[in-house]
């Protein structure tokens, strides 16, 4: 066993020597939970599964404008690195080309040198305008070439306004038949909310297919862990019914929040000798890594909301059936009975002091 240096009182444990005796206790050939994207763990649920049949089908149909949007750490990027990754095996013949920007901080100037260089496309020139004259002749020639180009942009909700009118007006490049270049945006809800606002209006009015990536199910979270433990190479299952039951609660459905609890809960689990982990690990880590608070807050809006829709449904309830205006009546007669037992209150000990002051 290699040395551990404990981490807090409740037997958390941090480092270890040698993690490779982490993935050897287990029985795994490689770490199952890492967070980068790797093709080998991809698992797609439902929703991803219905996601990647719209991007598909838009792609092939030449839509223009797709929009996928998705709460932090739901597989947003690995859907679209799959996507390409099938593009590539459907497409033998090359007639699709792809432009994937994942850091769309750039200039207006610098975004289409970008999508130049990406389909590369020798870049001539030095002015926007010679660059929008190479990409849009560089466009045609596709289309007489039957070739797609698709251009993905990652992170697509830290777009700045400038840019967002450039990806607008790229969709103008366009034949009397077709669309020359389809746009496929890619972000977290609030790239939602952005185009949502009166100055995009005109953008909006483009998007041609919209699809928001939900967190996966409990029984999804389930299948999930099980396919990385399956392809890391574990015999058994390794976590408990109740602890895959914690971690689903904890992670709230999103993969990479999922990957992070189930990597520390092994670790955990390593350090304590645990070869099946159990709610308790799920929970300890948790607590480190604070996961858990925003579910709370859930729990407490779905309490309130409950309680609302109850009173409105008691209200109509009573409303029908005769007795509102009574009800009402015993209940301003009730705080009409406190208020004045409050106020008698009040005067008796008012006097009371007033006695003893004199």
């Amino acid at each position: 066993m290699p040395a551990l240096r404990k981490a807090t009182a409740g037997g958390r444990f941090a480092l270890c020597e040698d993690l490779k005796m982490y993935e050897s206790f287990y029985g795994l050939r490689e770490n199952p939970f890492e967070v980068t994207p790797n093709p080998d763990y991809l698992y797609l649920g439902e929703n991803h599964r219905e996601a990647l049949a719209n991007l598909l089908y838009g792609v092939r149909t030449k839509k223009g404008f797709i929009v996928i949007t998705g709460e932090v750490g739901t597989g947003k990027t690995t859907l679209i690195h799959y996507l390409l990754d099938k593009l590539d095996k459907l497409d033998e013949n090359n007639h699709t080309k792809t432009v994937f920007l994942f850091n769309p901080n750039l200039t207006a100037t610098d975004f289409i040198q970008y999508i130049l260089k990406d389909l590369g496309v020798r870049v001539q020139g030095q002015t926007k305008a010679e660059y929008l004259y190479n990409l849009y002749r560089y466009l045609l020639h596709a289309y007489q070439k039957d070739e797609r180009v698709v251009l993905i942009v990652d992170e697509a909700h830290g777009l700045n306004p400038e840019l967002l009118e450039e990806v607008r007006l790229l969709s103008n490049l366009e034949t009397s038949k077709s669309k020359l270049i389809q746009i496929v945006l890619v972000g977290q809800p609030e790239l939602d909310k952005t185009l949502s606002q009166p100055a995009f209006r005109q953008l909006r009015q483009r998007i041609n297919m919209r699809y928001h990536l939900p967190p996966l199910s409990r029984k999804e979270t389930e299948e999930y862990i099980e396919k990385r433990l399956r392809v890391a190479g574990a015999q058994d299952f390794l976590f408990t019914k109740k602890a895959i039951k914690e971690i689903y609660l904890k992670s709230g459905g999103i993969p990479r929040s999922i990957n992070i609890l189930c990597d520390n809960a092994l670790l955990n689990g390593f350090a304590l000798y645990q070869k099946i982990v159990d709610v308790r690990s799920v929970r300890e880590v948790a607590k480190d890594l604070k996961f858990g608070k925003k579910s709370r807050r859930i729990q407490v809006w779905f309490i309130l909301c409950l309680s609302i829709a109850v009173v409105i449904l008691l209200s109509a309830y009573l409303q029908k059936s005769g007795y509102l205006l009574p009800f009402l009546k015993e209940v301003l007669k009730t705080f009409q009975f406190i208020k004045e037992s409050v106020m008698r209150e009040i005067e008796y000990v008012s006097n009371f002091f007033k006695a003893g002051f004199l």
